[in-house]
């Protein structure tokens, strides 16, 4: 079974990453008046389809609910992301 994909916060990058295989796996966001804005989701190719970006949105998410942030999925992994998840969907920017 692999390792579960555990992305780090790297506020200072605006950005939700990992590291696997040496290759690294973001979601990048802007902030601007409580509102995190999901601007891109990144998988290299090698990478994809192991539930590495579901991870990262996943993580960016829980960080929005835990500092009192709404969110705007610019990003369209993001939204799509956000659609199959209702749990989330109290979290969506007018």
């Amino acid at each position: 079974m692999p390792d579960p994909v555990v992305p780090i916060h790297e506020p200072e990058r605006d950005r939700f990453s990992v590291t696997i295989e040496g290759q690294v796996a973001v979601v990048e966001y802007t902030l601007d008046g409580g509102v995190m804005t999901i601007t891109h989701t990144l998988v290299p190719p090698p990478l994809e389809g192991r539930g590495i970006a579901s991870a990262l949105v996943r993580a960016a998410l829980d960080h929005a609910r835990a500092q009192g942030l709404k969110v705007h999925p610019a990003c369209s992994y993001a939204d799509a992301w956000m659609r199959r998840h209702p749990d989330y969907d109290t979290l969506r920017a007018a």
